[in-house]
């Protein structure tokens, strides 16, 4: 837990997936952590200062690292992601530029060993947990 490296790649998997122009679809990723320069520059692009929704959407092209096999994610991929995949995106995004992390530290009240919990987000978790109700 405390003194371990930062982590500031994060791997995921989308709901949906990108389906490239071959049809190929595209699900696993990995999302670098965000820079202040990140949520500073697309500020100055005309396509947000014309629609402040387009901030997502350059946002996520600047720490989306790889989408599958492609490994320069541009605007262009993230425009053309369904409805639910972006959704996720965005609530990773929140969930580890917020913490720096994926995970929480916890502690056992009965032994009091600290551990690490994996947060997971709705988009995550199997729909049988998700219809018990189970967070």
């Amino acid at each position: 837990m405390s003194g371990s490296a930062l982590q500031t790649e994060f791997e995921f998997t989308l709901p949906q997936g990108y389906a490239d122009e071959e049809g190929t679809l595209h699900r696993e990723g990995t999302m670098r952590l965000a820079t202040a320069a990140d949520e500073i520059k697309p500020l100055t692009d005309p396509r947000v200062r014309s629609n402040g929704s387009y901030l997502t959407v350059i946002l996520l092209a600047r720490v989306i690292t790889r989408l599958g096999t492609i490994e320069e994610v541009t605007p262009h991929h993230v425009e053309n992601l369904f409805v639910s995949d972006l959704a996720y995106l965005q609530d990773l995004y929140e969930r580890v530029n917020a913490r720096g992390a994926d995970t929480v530290d916890a502690v056992c009240p009965e032994c009091g060993e600290g551990f690490e919990v994996e947060i997971r987000s709705t988009f995550e978790r199997e729909p049988e947990e998700v219809e018990a109700g189970n967070p």
